[in-house]
């Protein structure tokens, strides 16, 4: 089983979430397509906003996977970006990623001149490190299995190179010594060629794995002579952060030599001295619209190193694009659905919610990339498709926008939508702060079309059955409710500048669900967050009616525990809901139990958004409630800033209006 961790991740999400939701989410994940290719050479066709240093019409060589794919047109980021120098062809520098990962490997090992370094496995990354040590002044004794690889390393300035006999050719190579350092760049699950880099290393000697190998170890001889062993991280420093491959902040040069980019650009400076040639590896080349027969090529196990995919010589440009799909039937009629963004969550519950919905047809979705729009419309019948969410916002063969990209494009595509006439529903949040909330109340109340947000809780089954058995009850409630939010990576986009953190992700549904639940709405707000933690914290909500919320969200739970709990407390009434599966309702002594299948309002939500807008009824959320609960939302950040109560500007006039409504 090659990833355990992730099947007890989905086995912990069956057994809270049930099957059928989990069976969604996963084959959600699974349908994704992946574009291919992550190393190009091309010309600028358009510049973004904050980049400098380059102009249209600059040959650059370009890194990253899902950016520098094998298409006409990519949008890459600046840091993973560089100019190719004079009198290198765009065959070599479309080599820059290899090269880039195979400087890094010969960085962690540190070679220094004359050194006698061996390279296990002479494929692409194994035969670039071979010239890269050359470069370096380095002595290489090369290995691999394939005679033609051995003569290739041979050809490429290996002092030695061999297909067998690994162990007696590197105590010759060293003179007895054994190897000064080793650089794995095999790829096989097997532990042995690390073993084997042990055993042909010096006392004090360096292994660096490149490559995916198997890192199962036998400690004696790494013990005796106390070897260092390493791994080196793709292309260098900056890979795997978003701060850098994505917001593009750099590493300041005195403290960080060698990033990707910087490994990328000295990779193509060795190019122009004619120190490397990466082109000597081409063993096949095809125009892309015969790229199928290049990986059918790998599939039948041709002979093959180096595949080049080139392509037409035309001046494309990156314009947004709107694609009609050619339909067998006509597209239905009805309220017409639009979708911008088509992540995991719009996947897996929006759209199966709209198409238990009657009455409504897939008109258009816009995604971030192509080859994700396409399948969209391919796999589920949207009549048009394309990477322009103006198209989806502004179109007039859209009614009905659903809004479900990362969370700091909500308002404005709100705004757009709502200008534009068009009922929205806006995954949640609503805005990220007071000035874009403002905006939107702006254009919603200038509109006559419905908006709605994400807030599903308020329409769960046992919500409103909760609500029902504490009607009966006078005055105020005080109410609890516990998330076992689970931990997510520091790194992870939520909690980045386009998510906006978990409390303005997420905290928000559950303040909207004790806003149904009392029927009032918050005044005042205070938080505490544990040290050090800003999603490990204790909320406390005043409401208008004088009723109370504790809100405890924490990251620092197991998942294994539930991940929602509610009690409320009212005149001689208690009601808890354990994860929308249970409810039980405790009146004068005796017990009712409520059990069901998990339902947390989705598809009620989203029937009752597509009723509204056909003009079957009003919107699921009051504007006014929408906002207070936004507020309240930001509020939280402000108290757990200051350490003080923050009272909300406008609640007691927007709760008297509600109240007497």
């Amino acid at each position: 089983m090659a990833r355990p961790d992730l099947v007890r991740r989905v086995i912990r999400n069956a057994r809270r979430d049930g099957l059928q939701p989990t069976f969604e989410k996963v084959f959600a994940k699974l349908d994704t397509p992946i574009p291919l290719g992550y190393s190009l050479a091309g010309e600028v066709v358009e510049i973004g906003h904050g980049v400098s240093g380059l102009a249209v019409g600059d040959r650059v060589a370009c890194a990253g996977a899902g950016m520098a794919n094998h298409a006409e047109i990519n949008a890459v980021p600046k840091n993973l970006t560089v100019r190719i120098p004079d009198g290198v062809g765009d065959e070599d520098a479309s080599f820059v990623t290899l090269g880039a990962i195979a400087l890094q490997g010969v960085r962690q090992a540190a070679p220094t001149l004359g050194e006698g370094i061996v390279v296990m496995g002479l494929g692409l990354i194994g035969l670039l490190t071979v010239q890269l040590l050359k470069a370096n002044g380095c002595r290489v004794l090369g290995f691999d299995p394939n005679p033609e690889r051995v003569a290739l390393a041979r050809a490429l300035g290996a002092d030695t190179a061999i297909s067998d006999g690994l162990r007696e050719a590197a105590l010759g190579f060293s003179a007895g010594y054994g190897a000064d350092g080793v650089i794995v760049t095999a790829s096989t699950k097997s532990s042995e060629p690390l073993n084997l880099a042990a055993e042909i290393s010096r006392t004090k000697g360096r292994i660096v794995v490149v490559g995916l190998v198997g890192m199962t170890i036998d400690r004696e001889p790494f013990y005796k002579r106390e070897l260092e062993l390493k791994l080196s991280m793709s292309y260098g420093p900056g890979r795997h952060d978003p701060a850098y491959e994505l917001a593009g902040n750099d590493y300041p040069l005195p403290y960080v030599r060698w990033t990707e980019q910087r490994n990328m650009f000295a990779f193509l400076g060795l190019i122009a001295d004619g120190r490397v040639t990466p082109s000597r590896l081409v063993t096949h080349r095809f125009p892309i619209h015969a790229a199928e027969q290049a990986y059918a090529a790998m599939e039948r196990g041709d002979a093959h190193l180096a595949m080049l995919l080139s392509y037409p010589g035309s001046k494309a440009r990156n314009e947004p694009s709107v694609i009609t799909r050619p339909l067998k039937r006509p597209v239905r009629s009805g309220l017409r659905i639009g979708f911008v963004g088509f992540g995991n969550y719009a996947k897996g519950v929006l759209l199966p919610a709209v198409k238990k919905c009657s009455g409504v047809s897939l008109a258009a979705v816009a995604t971030s990339t192509g080859i994700s729009a396409g399948h969209a419309g391919s796999k589920h019948g949207f009549h048009t498709v394309g990477t322009d969410p103006a198209a989806i916002t502004r179109g007039e063969d859209v009614d009905a926008v659903f809004i479900a990209t990362r969370h700091n494009s909500h308002a404005r595509y709100v705004i757009d939508a709502l200008n534009a006439g068009k009922h929205v529903f806006c995954e949640k949040p609503l805005a990220m702060d007071d000035e874009q909330l403002d905006a939107v109340l702006a254009a919603a109340r200038a509109s006559t079309a419905v908006l709605t947000v994400g807030f599903n809780r308020r329409m769960a089954p046992l919500l409103l059955q909760a609500k029902a058995a504490l009607s009966p009850c006078s005055g105020p409630v005080v109410m609890l409710y516990r998330v076992n939010a689970g931990a997510i990576p520091g790194d992870s986009w939520i909690q980045r500048e386009e998510g906006g953190g978990r409390i303005v992700g997420e905290v928000c549904h559950f303040i909207d669900a004790m806003v149904a639940l009392n029927g009032s709405l918050p005044l005042e707000v205070s938080a505490v967050a544990a040290r050090g933690l800003d999603d490990a914290v204790s909320i406390l909500i005043r409401f208008a009616n004088g009723s109370t919320g504790a809100i405890v969200y924490s990251s620092l739970g197991d998942p294994a525990v539930s991940k929602e709990q509610i009690e409320v407390f009212a005149a001689g009434c208690v009601v808890q809901i354990d994860d929308f599966f249970r409810m039980i309702v405790t009146k004068a002594g005796r017990q009712t139990v409520t059990k069901a299948s998990q339902d947390k309002g989705q598809v009620s939500l989203v029937k009752a958004f597509l009723d509204a807008a056909k003009g079957k009824g009003a919107a699921p959320i009051p504007l006014v409630e929408l906002e207070a609960v936004t507020r309240a939302t930001f509020a939280i950040q402000d108290a757990l800033r200051t350490g003080a109560v923050v009272v909300l500007s406008g609640a007691d006039a927007a709760a008297e209006a509600v109240e007497h409504a």
